[in-house]
């Protein structure tokens, strides 16, 4: 585990964070003071599944995370992929204090970590920030219940469809002569984990998606027509 911790943390920094953001200033100057940021370096361990957590919420500010869990027989499932401003590792909150899966930062990453009566105190002095808080792990369970349901009853290629949807709403694209660029890599394997399907079939799948997303060695991936894209999911 590669990271260095920035006691630190001032009311501007905590502002800028989704979750905090319309917060009274009063409020913002009490859970700065519990407020720890700690920066990992890319492909470093956060926590491995099964760790004990600190009883904090977890807050990715900037970078991106892989969480993932391994198979009795060995087999990786990426479960997430993380972007900056997403919350993380509930159950050091809401659980058991342990690690459900294995975070790893993808590119150099930094979190914020709030320790829990702090947050409980924050909710005394402003309830809109528990009501906050709920609606995201609520868009969470409902995420995770849609792709439960289509890991079941979608096929393959829809459930790829949805997952380049996923991305280029939440990660942003850039815009490019052959179009629209996901602002994230996801290589064949990680898509594969994610959907549940194996890496040949993922190439193979990529294959019946040309010219409306075109894949380049990386993970680099390009939507040539967005709109096209999604009417795919009605003829394929």
């Amino acid at each position: 585990m590669s990271a260095l911790w920035f006691i630190n943390m001032d009311v501007d920094q905590l502002q800028k964070i989704s979750l905090f953001t319309e917060l009274p200033s009063q409020v913002l100057e009490q859970l700065a003071k519990h407020c720890r940021l700690k920066q990992y370096a890319a492909e470093s361990v956060v926590f491995y599944e099964g760790d004990a957590l600190s009883a904090c919420l977890h807050v990715l500010v900037s970078g991106r995370l892989h969480i993932g869990r391994i198979s009795p027989s060995g087999k990786e499932t990426i479960l997430r992929i993380l972007s900056a401003g997403e919350i993380f590792a509930a159950p050091a909150l809401f659980g058991d204090g342990k690690a459900p899966a294995t975070a790893t930062a993808i590119e150099p990453a930094v979190i914020l970590t709030l320790e829990r009566q702090a947050l409980l105190d924050g909710f005394a002095q402003a309830p809109e920030l528990a009501l906050h808080l709920l609606c995201i792990f609520n868009q969470r369970l409902q995420q995770l219940h849609n792709q439960m349901h289509g890991l079941v009853s979608e096929r393959a290629i829809i459930r790829l469809i949805n997952y380049l949807e996923h991305f280029m709403a939440n990660a942003g694209c850039v815009l490019t002569p052959g179009g629209e660029q996901i602002e994230a890599q996801l290589t064949h394997y990680q898509i594969a984990r994610s959907i549940g399907i194996s890496y040949e079939e993922c190439v193979r799948l990529f294959r019946q998606l040309r010219p409306v997303v075109v894949y380049k060695r990386g993970g680099t991936i390009t939507v040539t027509d967005r709109e096209q894209l999604s009417a795919l999911k009605a003829t394929v």
